[in-house]
């Protein structure tokens, strides 16, 4: 999931030069050695989902109940990082084929999608795009931008603002949704540019149909009730300011972790032009074990990020095995051991210093 958008200005990318041609023999490993892996299991998936939720929705009654300090932000934490595991499944969702876990993508909307105002039709049609091979990377890409090649400040600002994503999504979804009902002109505004998790400012979605179109109605009038009646039970005094607060300032904490996550996702190392499925890969982030924090930072299978590129059909939970399989079939010569790196912060720095020094090269 990512909320942040930015100019893409020609002269603050450089071209980076290509070096990578395909590597069959990862390619060829990857789809040999994992071919049973792409069923989903219910039992994973609903288990995870729903008790990701509960945890989370219970962390923030603590939060908000808690009479001491203490007790508030420790339910914060729990409930930031129960919900942002609860709220990754949007990602699943886009991957399973339909008719795979019945019920399971109602069930998410309504205890996840719905009350955190992302529900599923802002990701569905917009992250395939992203695994598209011949726009990953480019200006017809959603979920790309060259990060690494811009300006340095745009680091801070791509965390910074996600901060603000949940106000920013109760206004879309209490204010302008109902009012694009009245005016055809700023209903495609909205569907064009407000309802995708899209980093890319050039990017323009187009407007749902058929079954799907059917699908977003009900996904958007719900949070759009939901969003309202939030505004209008906290603007009464119906739900007390305190806990008001709190629930934003966790939404805030799932989206700011989120975005911490898209950021280190890839190297953001591409100027516009189509990539190899190779590069693609090599452009995209493992960070498998022993580290145990990625699972925190990266859940329900974000931490092999760069194995999902390859293999974008297997479930979340067969992404370690298809990792240590690969890890042990190839050699030490194979790409597939290049995008396999220790762990966040080392990521950040490396993509700060190519920022800076995308901009030293520039001047």
């Amino acid at each position: 999931m990512t909320t942040m958008t930015f100019s893409r200005d020609a002269a603050d990318v450089a071209k980076p030069a290509r070096t990578h041609g395909d590597d069959k023999a990862m390619l060829r490993a990857a789809a040999n050695l994992t071919r049973e892996l792409n069923v989903p299991s219910a039992a994973f998936y609903w288990t995870d989902m729903m008790g990701s939720a509960f945890v989370g929705y219970g962390a923030l009654a603590l939060a908000i109940a808690s009479p001491t300090l203490a007790g508030t932000l420790i339910g914060v934490v729990i409930a930031v990082l129960a919900l942002y595991r609860a709220g990754s499944f949007i990602h699943e969702i886009t991957h399973i084929k339909a008719g795979s876990l019945p019920g399971f993508k109602l069930a998410w909307n309504v205890l996840v999608g719905v009350p955190l105002l992302v529900p599923s039709f802002m990701y569905e049609g917009i992250h395939p795009m992203h695994h598209a091979k011949i726009r990953y990377g480019t200006v017809e890409d959603p979920e790309y931008l060259p990060l690494a090649l811009m300006k340095p400040w745009t680091l801070p600002v791509f965390l910074v603002a996600s901060m603000l994503a949940p106000v920013a999504l109760l206004f879309r979804f209490a204010v302008l949704t109902p009012l694009s009902m009245l005016s055809p002109k700023l209903r495609a505004l909205v569907v064009g540019r407000f309802s995708g998790l899209q980093i890319n400012p050039l990017f323009r979605r187009k407007p749902p149909e058929g079954d799907f179109a059917r699908a977003w109605g009900w996904m958007e009038g719900a949070a759009s009730l939901w969003a309202i009646a939030l505004i209008v039970l906290a603007a009464t005094g119906t739900v007390p300011f305190r806990a008001f607060a709190i629930f934003l300032g966790i939404a805030s904490g799932v989206m700011l972790l989120n975005q911490v996550r898209t950021l280190v996702a890839h190297l953001w190392e591409n100027d516009g032009e189509p990539m190899s499925v190779t590069e693609q890969y090599l452009d995209t982030i493992n960070v498998p074990p022993p580290g145990i924090w990625a699972e925190l930072w990266a859940p329900v299978g974000l931490r092999y990020h760069a194995l999902h590129h390859l293999l974008p059909g297997i479930p979340y939970h067969a992404l370690a095995v298809a990792h240590r399989r690969l890890v042990a079939e190839m050699g030490e010569d194979s790409a597939y051991h290049a995008s396999n790196r220790r762990g966040l912060f080392p990521l950040i720095g490396k993509l700060a210093v190519a920022s800076w020094r995308g901009q030293a090269a520039a001047r």
